[in-house]
Parts: C-alpha cells; sequence; structure tokens
C-alpha cells in the first residue's frame, strides 16, 4: 500500500480595511464602482462581513491610526483632498453589529496602547470577547506619528524601543487582568444560593511597574479567550523581540519572495529565542489581487485601476510612514535616508540611498506598495500557492482596491480554485478565533508568555 499523500497546507486568509475611505491603494474612492465612500453606515460593515464569511475568510483585519498624516508637504492638504485614512472611525465598535450577522469570522482589531489606560482596554476586548463568542483578536500598535503625540498632550513621539518597552508592561497588566483575575470556576450562577460568582475565586490585580499602577479586580468574567488573539506587525529587531514574547499572528509587507523568507525566518527564531515553537505564529503578508476570468481581462481592470488610482497621495502615505517629507525633493533627486521614530521598516527600505520621488510614484502607481498579483484564477492560485511553498507564509492580508469588488472577485474566482486544488477550506472549523487558527485550545499555550499570569 502506498504512503498517504501528505496534506496541503491550508492558505489563512484575512481581509485588510479599515474604518475610513482611503485605506491602502489611494484615490481608488473616485472609481465608479467603489463604496467606500459609505463607510459610515453599519450596512456597509454588516453586507461585508457576510460576504467574507461567504467566501470562508478566517478574519477581517481593520487597520486603525491615531493621528493624521501631515508630513508631505508640512501639511494635511492632500492627505484631506484624497481621503489618506482621514477621516477614520473608531474600528472596535464596528464588532457587535459584524459579529450578529456572522457566526465564524474572525476580527483583528488595531488599538494603540500608548493612548489606551490597560483597565478599561481589557474590558473592552473582553466586551467584544464575550458578544462575538471568542472572535476577537488586537492587533497591537504603539504608534509612529508625531502628530497623535500632540493631539494626546506629548511634545513628541516616544523613542521607538522605549514605546516597546512600554508594550511590554502593558501586556503584563492586562495578561494579570485577563488571565488571573477571576479563575476559571469563579461564576456559578446559582439562584437558590443567590450566588453569582465566587468572591474567593476572583482576584484583584496588584501592579506596580515603570509605567502602570494598577490595583483593581477585572471588571469582566472570563471571555471564551480570555486573551484575545494577539496580533503584531512591527518587523524592526526590538519589535521582533516583542512579537517573539506575544504575537500569535504577524503582519509583515514584502515585495520579493527572498527578503520575505528572509524576514519569515527572523519572525519564526524570535519565537524560538522566547521559548515558543516557531509554528506558534502565523504570518500573513499584505497582497492586493487583480483577478478575471481571463489574463487579457484581468490586466484590462488593472489599467482600469490604475487610471483612478493617485501615486501621490501614496506617496504622501509613504511620507509619514517614514517621516520624511518627499516633496520637497526633485523628481530624480536622490532621497536622503533619515532616522527617526516613524516604522522602522519603511525607513530601512530607503537606505540603499538609490530611491528618488519618481521611483516612490512609479512605485505607488495604484495607490499603494504592497506587492500586486494579476491574472486569471490558475495564475493567481499559482502565484499563491508559491507565496507559501517559497517563503513559508501561512497567510496573506487581502487588501481592497475597488470595494465590495476586490474582494466580490477573489471569492468567486479564486476561492474555489485554491479550494479544488486543496490550498483553501471548504467549511469553518468550530470554535474561537484561536482553536480555528492553530487547531489548539481556545486560551494561550502553556508556553506562551501570557499564559504564567494564568491561575
Amino acid at each position: 500500500m502506498s504512503a498517504l499523500a501528505p496534506t496541503k497546507k491550508k492558505i489563512l486568509l484575512n481581509a485588510f480595511n479599515m474604518n475610513c475611505v482611503g485605506h491602502i491603494n489611494h484615490g481608488l474612492w473616485t472609481h465608479p464602482r467603489d463604496t467606500s465612500t459609505q463607510y459610515q453606515s453599519l450596512e456597509y460593515w454588516t453586507e461585508l462581513a457576510q460576504l467574507l464569511e461567504r467566501g470562508l475568510f478566517d478574519g477581517l483585519f481593520i487597520a486603525d491610526i491615531v493621528g493624521v498624516y501631515d508630513v508631505y508637504q508640512g501639511s494635511v492638504d492632500v492627505t484631506l483632498k484624497e481621503s489618506i485614512q482621514l477621516p477614520v472611525n473608531d474600528p472596535l465598535l464596528l464588532v457587535s453589529a459584524m459579529a450578529a450577522v456572522t457566526r465564524n469570522l474572525g476580527f483583528g482589531l488595531t488599538a494603540n496602547l500608548t493612548y489606551e489606560a490597560p483597565y478599561l482596554f481589557a474590558r473592552r476586548l473582553s466586551t467584544l470577547d464575550h458578544l462575538s463568542r471568542g472572535r476577537v483578536g488586537w492587533n497591537i500598535v504603539t504608534g509612529y506619528l508625531d502628530s497623535a503625540a500632540q493631539a494626546m498632550g506629548l511634545k513628541e513621539q516616544i523613542e521607538h524601543d522605549r514605546r516597546y518597552d512600554q508594550a511590554d508592561e502593558y501586556l503584563e497588566v492586562l495578561y494579570k487582568l485577563w488571565e488571573g483575575s477571576w479563575e476559571d470556576d469563579a461564576v456559578v450562577n446559582d439562584r437558590e444560593q443567590r450566588i453569582y460568582a465566587r468572591p474567593d475565586k476572583v482576584h484583584k490585580v496588584e501592579h506596580q511597574g515603570e509605567f502602570y499602577q494598577v490595583s483593581g479586580y477585572h471588571l469582566c468574567e472570563p471571555s471564551p479567550q480570555r486573551t484575545p488573539v494577539l496580533f503584531q506587525a512591527g518587523s524592526s529587531e526590538r519589535g521582533l523581540v516583542f512579537a517573539g514574547r506575544h504575537a500569535e499572528c504577524v503582519f509583515i509587507s514584502g515585495q520579493n519572495k527572498a527578503a520575505t523568507k528572509a524576514q519569515v525566518d527572523k519572525v519564526r527564531a524570535s519565537a524560538v529565542a522566547a521559548g515558543r515553537n516557531p509554528e506558534d505564529i502565523k504570518i500573513f503578508m499584505g497582497l492586493n489581487v487583480i483577478v478575471g476570468a481571463t489574463e487579457e481581462l484581468a490586466w484590462k481592470k488593472h489599467a482600469e485601476y490604475r487610471s483612478h488610482a493617485s501615486a501621490e497621495a501614496g506617496v504622501a502615505h509613504f511620507s509619514a510612514s517614514t517621516g520624511i517629507d518627499f516633496a520637497q525633493y526633485e523628481l530624480d533627486e536622490p532621497i536622503q535616508y533619515v532616522k527617526n521614530n516613524a516604522i522602522q521598516s519603511a525607513t530601512k527600505h530607503l537606505q540603499n540611498n538609490d530611491w528618488t520621488r519618481r521611483k516612490l510614484l512609479e512605485q505607488h502607481a495604484l495607490g499603494g506598495r504592497y506587492f500586486t498579483v494579476v491574472g486569471s484564477p490558475q495564475q493567481v492560485a499559482d502565484d499563491l500557492e508559491s507565496w507559501i511553498a517559497e517563503t513559508g507564509l501561512d497567510g496573506f492580508n487581502l487588501t481592497r482596491i475597488v470595494t465590495p469588488e476586490s474582494y466580490v472577485d477573489f471569492i468567486d474566482l479564486v476561492i474555489p480554485e485554491l479550494q479544488r486544488r486543496g490550498s483553501y477550506k471548504t467549511a469553518y472549523e468550530t470554535g474561537t478565533l484561536r482553536e480555528k487558527l492553530f487547531h489548539q485550545d481556545r486560551k494561550l499555550p502553556a508556553r506562551h508568555t501570557g499564559a504564567a499570569y494564568r491561575r
């Protein structure tokens, strides 16, 4: 009898979105079929959630930003004209409505810990985990915009590595609240004895640290996951140390397979260095996909999208990411690398000193700089499978280019092809978001840093 063929690795998929008009691919809000200007309505989000669940997406990953992009030209003029993540509404308030119309879709929510008190933030996430029946994840960010720091009463942004020191302590406080305040059997809900929760099973958290002082009980009884699934996107050396200790899912940006594989290997090594297994972290790459029934139709659509995109808006967004005003340079003048407290991986992108504003505009021809796959369903599936096989990625954060068209096309054309090949699930598994992603218990595994705080 021949040996059974190895099971094909199933690709994980998040839809990548934001509670605003322009997210990654700027200028596409002007496309006649784009509906992103309806982002203020609940129906926009509930219909999107139902669409993504039809496509068996693992999650909807919602980005967020505190502050405004005011580096390019030293103003918010381009940011406002092209709605470059401004205006932007709170992502957490969307979850209850979307959870009510879905049963399986997960929600990865971005929240900046620098400006959130951990005690109340712990309650908000526990509440959403309860209401969604365990489908919530938190994308941990520390911020990078001086405009945010100034709006929140600081003179300037906190230094990059120092922000991660604060984040480490923030997570410690949250673990104490989520994992250690209420024991699993604290709630008995006994009407006859008039005992809802046993006082001997609920514990006050005492934390006296450098950044935070907390003395109090977690306000929520244990939610399905206790600690939400932890996402993170930092790829600096300090960010990797943080990811190794805390992250369960890491989001990276890749332009070629060799560099992406190197980044994936670094992330997995960071988990091992923290006493975890390399597969304890699922790694997603941001990706644009433009698909048509044929290759010719896909490229025709690509040209149509480009005609509505704003390369300048994309460069203005990148200016904020790097902290460098690219508008000060002539088209072919070499851009000088400047170390600052912006996104380290973005500034590293410029260190080889052969970038010009013209090259950046060309790179942002689709309004953003994410890697783009264009082709027929078969060609797109080939590309996705090759990225997974050659880099060690677990999946992708699929951007919207024209919304909801980008997701509809992917679901109707690419998903069936991936399913036919055995590279994508044909049904959801049961359980919480953590159980679906990792095929394990709903709580943090014992080797995770946060599990040490569990009673």
